[in-house]
């Protein structure tokens, strides 16, 4: 009986989650035709902007219990329009997101790609508006854009999603370390911190141990972090290298991999994947390092400080003239 009884408390919130998307799509809609209707109004001369004034007081005067409908606010509603009115796909998935999602992304995005991008992680992710405004502040959709992963021969020929997976770079501000620390320290921070560490892997990360053991022989191994990942429904081994990347470094890694994949790795499971994140790199050397290996095996670099977006945003237009200079 009691089954039956939590079937019914399902429906009921599946029905209130229903309800709540569908009024956050009448809320959304509602604000594009106020912005729609006065960005057509200014455009055709019928209004100048004392009028968007003169129309705030009206609405409080005549619907005193009605909030939200400042000057500020409906001047937000116009820009909220003229931002995606040429671009109907990306106006139909905003509805599916709040209004302060919204806000956030079309305020503090510069481009339609940008916003896009944030607009599709956040529908997918189901990012807290906390999370997102992370993400933004941690330049997630640069990094993205400026370089995926560096994946081994073996990733790239197999596993073409992975890309979307794992990341070049990853951002690690929120562990207050000092600039030089230890490995073991990282690696304390990192556990102590799980929640905001998996926000900034990915949700599809669940963690299953750390210094987690591995018997080799009459030998015992232990792997920094291990994770499994939904999505690509592997195990992901992390070492964590509190110094600058090293060859040498991938030998230990892809002995862990081969242990997992024979001991640890269940059937239904695909091969493990390991991740070397480091607190430097150099790219080149890291290409040569994985250009031979038959491991799926990627290095990563992490930062404990934002990057500073400027000079981000400055690499990415580099990098897009580059691209245009090869395609000519």
């Amino acid at each position: 009986m009691n089954s039956q009884f939590t079937d019914i408390i399902q429906l009921i919130k599946k029905s209130r989650s229903n309800a709540l998307r569908a009024v956050n799509a009448e809320l959304i809609q509602l604000y594009w035709n106020i912005g729609e209707y006065i960005s057509k109004k200014i455009d055709q001369t019928e209004w100048g902007d004392s009028v968007v004034v003169e129309l705030s007081l009206f609405i409080r005067k005549s619907e005193p219990d009605i909030k939200g409908f400042s000057d500020k606010n409906l001047w937000r509603m116009k820009q909220f329009y003229e931002a995606y009115k040429d671009s109907p796909k990306l106006s139909t998935q905003l509805r599916e997101i709040s209004w302060s999602h919204n806000l956030a992304i079309f305020s503090r995005c510069k481009n339609l790609d940008e916003r896009a991008f944030y607009i599709k992680i956040v529908r997918e992710e189901r990012y807290s508006f906390r999370e997102l405004d992370r993400q933004i502040s941690a330049s997630l959709y640069e990094r993205k854009m400026i370089g995926n992963a560096k994946l081994s021969t073996d990733l790239r020929e197999v596993r073409d999603d992975l890309s979307t997976a794992f990341k070049d770079d990853y951002v690690f501000e929120f562990l207050n370390l000092p600039e030089y620390h230890s490995e073991k320290e990282l690696q304390h921070a990192l556990t102590e911190q799980m929640k905001n560490f998996i926000l900034e892997l990915g949700k599809d990360f669940l963690f299953i141990g750390e210094q987690y053991k591995l018997q080799v022989g009459k030998s015992d191994f232990f792997i920094d972090l291990l994770f499994f990942h939904r999505g690509l429904q592997c195990l992901v081994a992390f070492e964590l290298k509190a110094d600058r990347f090293k060859p040498a470094h991938l030998g230990q890694l892809n002995f862990y991999l081969e242990a997992l994949d024979r001991d640890v790795k269940k059937p239904n499971e695909n091969p493990s994947i390991g991740v070397l994140l480091c607190k430097d790199k150099d790219n080149e050397v890291v290409e040569y390092s994985l250009s031979r290996s038959l491991s799926p095996t990627l290095v990563a670099e992490y930062k404990t400080q934002l990057p500073d977006k400027k000079v981000l945003q400055q690499k990415l237009h580099e990098l897009f003239i580059d691209q245009s200079n090869e395609k000519s």
